[in-house]
């Protein structure tokens, strides 16, 4: 197939949708079909056989484009919208391939054009404008669950990433049309050598304190915060390794452990390329996630059950549509809770049961021809082919 693919995000940054996208365009190719992927201004270039990289014109002054919703896409989404249905024109098209905003732009241009539409679902629109604390206006959320509705009627096919959101196609009377397809793919990486791994325990913990590790971004709904009120209650040697800080983020968490007194057992690390989390995984003793709000699994949650390391994360939906007490320590949203569960994980004979049983699942129902099936499921049922 054709495929006009439209990513209305900065690709590639090594943050959520972006990666999302890069391993649907690399399943894709090793498929044997052709993209062309229009695409914000921003990010690094990759490359992919039959893949080809448009990019809309920069606006001046545009040099970052944070996650989630923000007024600079309005004017960014215009310009996609216009040099996606310019390549439609010029070019003979099998299907519209869109991601987040993009598939109500994708829609528009199926139905102008006759092309079959596939809605790659990464979130609810207007969960977002809650989840970001974006805007309260209940006449904007609105507007967002017409738009939702509309790409979920006139897309062939819907690709979600999660429960949550399958339930929600299927609410609205589309779940014929959803492919489940969670985000567990790992970007390569050097395998860690056992000395990479030692240096890098030293450099994270010099005294040998044992090693908690996060690896992700610093936004709110991550319960950073939380966290470090609950690295002040855990008893013992370890220390907190945060991955993937930047800037006033990183200062203000700085300043949270200054308060709480733990500056000397939190070690802050900007953020590393994808392949280089890997290695601190790696030197790490336990892994946490303590997401407090969203519904989407965050992407990390598949690395890190994959590694063989015990996982403590919040008992909420959003982690546990896919994880259980078999696979993970599951705490209460608290700061006391979360210590709770890290000490288990630090200690425990059960949490290294829990981590083996983690491991398992991963390499059983996370492969790679599991995923290529699943994006075949997709582009079959925009072509009119029934799911099996």
């Amino acid at each position: 197939m054709n495929i006009l693919m439209l990513a209305p995000e900065p690709f590639f940054q090594p943050r959520g949708t972006p990666i999302s996208v890069y391993f649907r365009l690399k399943a894709l190719s090793e498929l044997g079909h052709r993209v062309t992927l229009v695409t914000y201004p921003l990010g690094e270039d990759r490359s992919f056989p039959g893949l080809r990289i448009v990019r809309i014109p920069k606006l001046p002054g545009l040099r970052t484009i944070k996650i989630g919703p923000s007024l600079i896409k309005v004017p960014l989404d215009i310009l996609l919208f216009a040099r996606a249905g310019w390549e439609l024109m010029r070019g003979s098209y099998d299907a519209i391939f869109s991601h987040e905003e993009g598939g109500f732009l994708g829609i528009i241009l199926g139905k102008l054009r006759g092309v079959p539409h596939i809605y790659d679902m990464h979130s609810s629109l207007p969960q977002q404008l809650d989840n970001f604390n974006f805007s309260r206006s209940t006449v904007l959320k609105g507007l967002f669950v017409m738009m939702e509705s509309a790409v979920l009627r006139a897309s062939r096919s819907v690709i979600v990433i999660c429960r949550d959101l399958e339930r929600l196609v299927q609410s609205k009377g589309f779940g014929r049309k959803a492919v489940f397809l969670e985000n567990f793919l790992d970007f390569d990486a050097p395998k860690c050598a056992a000395g990479d791994i030692d240096r890098k325990r030293k450099e994270l913990a010099a005294g040998g304190e044992k090693i908690i590790l996060y690896a992700g971004n610093f936004q709110p709904y991550q319960g950073i915060s939380l966290l470090l009120e609950a690295m002040a209650q855990v008893r013992g040697k370890a220390v907190l390794a945060l991955v993937g800080a930047t800037g006033s983020d990183q200062e203000d968490m700085k300043r949270k452990a200054a308060a709480l007194r733990i500056s000397d057992r939190v070690k802050f690390v900007d953020r590393v390329a994808p392949a280089v989390v890997p290695l601190y995984i790696a030197a790490s003793d336990v892994l946490v996630s303590p997401r407090l709000s969203g519904t989407n699994t965050p992407l990390k949650i598949y690395s890190f059950l994959k590694s063989g390391k015990p996982l403590v994360a919040t008992r909420l939906w959003t982690h546990t549509q896919v994880l259980d007490g078999s696979i993970a320590v599951l705490v209460e949203p608290t700061a006391a809770g979360l210590a709770q569960g890290l000490m288990t994980a630090l200690g425990g004979i059960s949490a290294r049961k829990i981590a083996r049983a983690a491991k398992a699942k991963a390499d059983r129902e996370y492969t790679y021809p599991a995923y290529l099936q699943k994006i075949s499921q997709a582009l079959g049922l925009a072509a009119g082919r029934p799911a099996r």
